[in-house]
């Protein structure tokens, strides 16, 4: 379904693989904007820096929304970010930051050598990573006056709407938010019922 998707419940505790004598350091983070990206990498900068790069892949939004990046940071071109993003796509995960420092430890890997050490500490990572299942929900405002409070509270619990936020002065004002998919058609209902107006 397009308002289902997977991501991840919270970080993921760092993960060490070694290759001739490099080290690749997998983490995965739970993101929901391209915004919580930087702070995140450049945190890791500070922790490791040491580090000749910082190779990492995000993916964002689910069906028409779905945009990812990959980066490779220096390293030859599709030698780490591709590969870190591969297995984001293999987890079936998005609304996820993988990324891997690396310390070099002195001989080269080659390209096909940099493409498994950076798969296999994203793979690591993943692997270890708490998954959830999430909904893809949408808020929508209604107005009422008191005494259409009754025939509102029915729609709420008829459709397992979570009231976000409620205003009481002499009319009241719910912000609501329901799963997306159902999201027209319950919509449409409040619109139909005799009293409620929906607001911007």
């Amino acid at each position: 379904m397009e308002d289902v998707f997977n991501t991840l419940a919270k970080p993921t505790d760092v993960v060490l693989l070694k290759d001739r004598k490099s080290k690749f350091f997998g983490y995965a983070f739970p993101v929901t904007t391209e915004e919580e990206v930087r702070p995140l990498l450049d945190d890791l900068w500070k922790r490791y820096h040491t580090a000749c790069h910082v190779c990492y892949a995000w993916q964002l939004g689910v069906g028409a929304t779905l945009r990812y990046r990959a980066n490779d940071d220096g390293e030859p071109n599709n030698s780490a970010g591709m590969p870190i993003y591969g297995q984001i796509k293999a987890f079936g995960l998005t609304n996820v930051l993988v990324a891997v420092p690396r310390i070099y430890g002195g001989t080269k890997l080659g390209v096909g050598g940099l493409i498994q050490a950076y798969k296999g500490a994203a793979q690591l990572a993943l692997k270890q990573a708490d998954i959830v299942e999430k909904t893809v929900s949408e808020q929508f405002k209604i107005g009422f006056t008191y005494a259409d409070m009754t025939k509102v509270m029915r729609l709420v619990n008829q459709h397992g709407l979570v009231i976000v936020n409620q205003e009481m002065t002499d009319t009241c004002v719910y912000t609501l938010e329901i799963r997306k998919s159902k999201s027209k058609q319950v919509i449409a209902l409040f619109k139909e019922t005799y009293g409620v107006r929906l607001l911007p």
